[in-house]
Formats: C-alpha cells, sequence, structure tokens
C-alpha cells in the first residue's frame, strides 16, 4: 500500500512539475502589491527626502545647490536662524507627548475594563466611546475652536468663566490634551478590549480560588496578559503624540505666541510657507532618529518585564 502511494505521488510529480514550482512562488506573489505600494510611498519617499535634507531646496528657484550636512549642523548651532524655533518646536512636542501619553494609557484602559462586563447597554456605550475617533482631526479642530472660544465659546458660557482656552497657557496645553484624549481615547480602548478578550478565565477564577481581590487579580493575571497589546498602544500613542499637527494648528494656532507649535507644524511651515524644503527635510530626519531611539527604548523596557 505504502509503495503504491509513493508511485502515486511521483507520478504527480512527474505530471506537473510547473505547479509544484509555481505553488513555491505563489506566497511571493502575494506580497508584491504591498512592496510596490510600500516602496512607491514609503522608501523612496524617504530616499528622496535624504538628498533634498542635503541641499539648500527652494522648489520655487531653478538653482538647488548640495550643501551637504549644512542643513543638520544649522539645526545645532545655536547663531543659526532655525535653531531657536526648531527647539522650541521639540520642546513643545515632548511636552504634549508627557502630558497626554499617560492619559491615554489609563483611560481607554479603565474604559475597557468597564465595558468589558456585562451589563445592559454594553454595547451603545462601546460605541459611544469609539464615536468620537471616526471624525476628521479638521471636524475635531474646528468644532472645538468654537467650543474653546475665550470671547464667544460655549464652554465659558456654561461654566460661567473667561477662562483662556486656547489663548494662555496651562490652558492651551490642557485643551489640546483634553481634545485629544476625548478624540482619540475609542482606539486604545478597543484595543485594549480585544486583549482583555484574549486573557483565558481560568486564570482569574485561579486567582480567585488563591484568594486574591480585584486589585491582585489586575496586577497578577490582567496586566500580564495585556503585556503584548500594552507594547502596541504604548508605541503607537507616543508615535502619535510626538506627530500631532492637525490640533495645534486648527484650535491655538501655536498660540500664545508660538508656545504649543508643535515640531511638525513648524516644519510644515518651513518648507511648504518659507520654501525652505532642505531645512524642513533634516528637521524631519532628526524628529525621526528621536522617535525611532523612544521606540527602541519602549521595546526594551518592555523585553526587561519578561
Amino acid at each position: 500500500m505504502t509503495i503504491l502511494q509513493e508511485r502515486t505521488q511521483a507520478a504527480d510529480e512527474t505530471a506537473n512539475p510547473p505547479m509544484r514550482r509555481n505553488a513555491s512562488i505563489t506566497p511571493y506573489l502575494f506580497l508584491v502589491p504591498y512592496f510596490v505600494l510600500f516602496a512607491g510611498f514609503m522608501l523612496l519617499p524617504a530616499i528622496y527626502g535624504l538628498w533634498i535634507s542635503l541641499h539648500d531646496w527652494d522648489y520655487l528657484l531653478p538653482g538647488k545647490p548640495f550643501v551637504g550636512l549644512d542643513n543638520y549642523q544649522a539645526l545645532f548651532d545655536p547663531a543659526s536662524a532655525v535653531f531657536d524655533f526648531f527647539w522650541q518646536s521639540m520642546q513643545a512636542t515632548g511636552i504634549f507627548t508627557v502630558a497626554s501619553v499617560p492619559l491615554l494609557l489609563v483611560v481607554p484602559l479603565a474604559v475597557a475594563l468597564l465595558i468589558n462586563r456585562k451589563f445592559p447597554g454594553r454595547t451603545f456605550f462601546r460605541a459611544v466611546y469609539f464615536a468620537p475617533y471616526v471624525l476628521g482631526v479638521a471636524v475635531i479642530g474646528v468644532l472645538w475652536r468654537f467650543l474653546l472660544d475665550p470671547n464667544l465659546g460655549a464652554v465659558n458660557a456654561v461654566l460661567g468663566t473667561t477662562t483662556p482656552w486656547t489663548t494662555d497657557l496651562p490652558w492651551a496645553w490642557i485643551s489640546l490634551v483634553g481634545v485629544t484624549v476625548w478624540w482619540t481615547l475609542g482606539f486604545n480602548a478597543v484595543i485594549y478590549l480585544a486583549g482583555l478578550q484574549d486573557i483565558p478565565r481560568e486564570l482569574y477564577e485561579a486567582a480567585r480560588i488563591d484568594g486574591g481581590g480585584k486589585w491582585a487579580e489586575f496586577r497578577h493575571v490582567t496586566l500580564p496578559g495585556l503585556r503584548p497589546v500594552l507594547l502596541f498602544v504604548v508605541i503607537n500613542t507616543v508615535l502619535n503624540s510626538a506627530n500631532m499637527f492637525g490640533q495645534a494648528y486648527l484650535i491655538t494656532q501655536g498660540a500664545p505666541g508660538v508656545e504649543t507649535r508643535t515640531a511638525i507644524m513648524y516644519i510644515a511651515q518651513t518648507g511648504l510657507r518659507d520654501f525652505k524644503m532642505g531645512s524642513a527635510a533634516a528637521m524631519s530626519y532628526l524628529l525621526t532618529i528621536a522617535l525611532l531611539l523612544i521606540s527602541l527604548i519602549i521595546f526594551r523596557l518592555f523585553r526587561t518585564k519578561d
């Protein structure tokens, strides 16, 4: 019987050799569309941006002289015209990231723990928390620009105050962080919720048998079970916060002065308004390197925990 099967298999291989060769390359053919899109919209623009950062690149002029690393050196030279503005924008980015990331990690986790329980209307509350995330940044920015207006805004009218939500510190930061948390917490909550539903119920039952309370269940079952999800949420939230642009551009417009002008906002102004694409590209690469280092540190911290 075994000999017969081997002969049949050998006969099939002999009869259909092209089919076997095609089967070996089929998985790679499915990856071709992704690689084409990745190369066209990610890799090539990144290489082109690096090339631009090495030139004095004004796209309105025909000459774009090669300047080497001058655009990068200017970012570290206190006597250059861009030094103070660039590092002030990096500081603003850091303030927003430090203020918003902890809230965007803790509040969505609390919401996910709440809506993971069984109670009437649970599906409705899940939709309510996620609903703001489907709105675009333009809608969110214009909406809250009017609501937080110090003179005509509905928020001050309801509270009966004259708080400068968009024109003074620290209110401008409170406004930007508050709006961002309200807008994006639904996304992180959904990711947490998916992670919570993957934790085996038997682990919670074992914790109860051992006499553990709710805090012990959260510390020894929930948090370890969510570790892969936490890694994704932390990195994704840090990167999104560090790339914040639309809220500051639409709600505070960088006010007061340029205190809330983030790095992405300043890079866009340098490249698109001042036509200094070489300098803007150099700033972008410096910000990218900083975010890569932060991501590596986060990976290292989570690996240490293992």
